[in-house]
Formats: C-alpha cells, sequence, structure tokens
C-alpha cells in the first residue's frame, strides 16, 4: 500500500475517532434536564430546584473527566503512530461504542445514584471503555503502526497511563460491588495508578501488543 494511502487510513481513523470523543462529551449535558420552576416560586424554592440537580452535576463532570482521560490517551498514542494497520480498526470501533454509549450510562448513574445496579453498570461501563482503550493505545504505540523513531520512553509513558487508567476503573469497579454509594470516587485514583504505572515502567523497544 502506498504511503499517501496508509496516512490517509490513519487519519480518517482518527478524525472519526475524536468526533465520535466530541459527539459523546456534548451529550452528556443534554441528559441535564433544566427544572421547570412554578411562576409563583420562591428564590428559595428556585434554588432547591437548581441544587436537586446535584447528581446529574456530578455524573456530568465525572464522565467528562474520565472521557476525556480516554481521549488524550487516544491523541497521544496516536500521536506516537505513523503507519495505518487494520489490527486497531475493530478494537478503535468497539471503543468508540462504547464511549458513543456513556452519555446513556451517566443518566442512568446519575438519576438513581445510590441504586446498586446502576452504579454498578456505571462503573462496569467505564472499566469496559478502559480496557478497550489500553489495547487501542498499546495496538497504535506497537509495530507496524508505531514510528519507528519513536524513544521507548514516550511508549511507555502512553502505556502507563493506559493501565492507570484500567487500575483506577477496576478499583471503582470493585467498590461498586461492595458499597456502591460513592463507589465512583474510586475513579479519582486514576492519577496516583497513572503515576505508578509510569513510575514502574521499563522503556524498551515497542514490542508486538
Amino acid at each position: 500500500m502506498a504511503a499517501g494511502r496508509t496516512d490517509h487510513a490513519l487519519e480518517r481513523l482518527v478524525f472519526f475517532s475524536d468526533a465520535v470523543f466530541a459527539i459523546a462529551i456534548t451529550l452528556l449535558v443534554i441528559e441535564i434536564h433544566a427544572p421547570h420552576l412554578d411562576h409563583h416560586a420562591t428564590v428559595a424554592e428556585q434554588w432547591r430546584a437548581l441544587g436537586a440537580l446535584w447528581p446529574s452535576f456530578f455524573g456530568y463532570l465525572v464522565s467528562f473527566m474520565v472521557i476525556g482521560l480516554f481521549w488524550m490517551g487516544h491523541h497521544r498514542a496516536f500521536a506516537l503512530a505513523s503507519t495505518y494497520s487494520p489490527r486497531v480498526l475493530w478494537w478503535n470501533l468497539m471503543l468508540l461504542a462504547v464511549i458513543a454509549f456513556m452519555p446513556f450510562f451517566t443518566a442512568f448513574y446519575s438519576n438513581n445514584i445510590t441504586a446498586r445496579v446502576p452504579v454498578i453498570v456505571y462503573c462496569g461501563a467505564m472499566l469496559t471503555a478502559a480496557l478497550l482503550n489500553y489495547k487501542v493505545n498499546r495496538t497504535a504505540t506497537s509495530p507496524p503502526m508505531v514510528g519507528p523513531d519513536v524513544p521507548p520512553e514516550a511508549i511507555a509513558n502512553v502505556r502507563g497511563r493506559g493501565m492507570g487508567v484500567v487500575l483506577g476503573a477496576a478499583t471503582a469497579f470493585a467498590m461498586s460491588l461492595v458499597i456502591p454509594y460513592g463507589a465512583t470516587a474510586g475513579l479519582a485514583t486514576i492519577p496516583l495508578w497513572q503515576r505508578l504505572m509510569i513510575r514502574l515502567g521499563r522503556p524498551g523497544p515497542a514490542d508486538a501488543g
């Protein structure tokens, strides 16, 4: 395959992925429905109606941040890729399928924030996305996709960050099975896991993912 066609295929995959990430993040806010205020509602009642939406605001913030982490990891990984490979196509498509469904998972969780099943489903969706994201990023940073001049440290950084997201999502999922209320706090451990995984990573030649 000619170099031009190879680059074009890689660019199309990245552009399409960026579009799905952007749409999913945008749709998160659509699931937050403005409260209907009675014409005679007092100021206090108006504030209470707005405050009652806090689970939706919380779900939006958490999902926005985590989807943002997935996008940043995707961006970092494909910035190191120079050649398209069909091996990444289905894994990337499955990742985007979960990302595109995140507005529903977020609404299901936000509207039932103290219920066990919605929390488990939400955290499970995050873990599924994290695993697929890691597979996509690992494939993009492995031959034949990775650029020949990419330093091993850059590859280790991308993979360490991706594994940190997996471990953070796994922490939240495990918590959801035991203490559903507040289980999403486990997602806050992602930066800590990322630092640990990057530190433990040993830069070396990119291996076949």
